[in-house]
């Protein structure tokens, strides 16, 4: 039990490593306004289109800027719960011989 303890926690670090490298993006304006985010919802970039940004009044951009944030992040959450599933199928796979038997 100890074994599949310690299993699970060193496969939790691979799945943080992983999700640290993929990179997600969130996107307002027509991509004006990108916001890139990795799987562990860690905003990494926020890149304004410089003629964009000349132009537009201040709490346009703030609630722009938000929206991206907020697209990002849910693209983060989707892939973050994509890779946790499949760790708790992984862990939970030898249960089910628990019932069966």
């Amino acid at each position: 039990m100890f074994d599949k303890l310690m299993q699970v926690q060193q496969q939790a670090e691979e799945i943080k490593k992983r999700l640290d490298s993929i990179s997600v993006k969130g996107e307002a304006e027509g991509g004006k306004i990108v916001v890139t985010s990795n799987g562990n919802k860690h905003i990494s970039a926020i890149h304004i289109e410089e003629e964009y940004y000349k132009n537009a009044d201040r709490e346009e951009l703030e609630e722009l800027i938000a929206v991206a944030v907020n697209k990002a992040l849910v693209q983060a959450e989707n892939v973050h719960q994509v890779e946790m599933q499949a760790l708790s199928t992984n862990m939970l796979g030898g249960l089910g011989n628990l019932f069966n038997g």
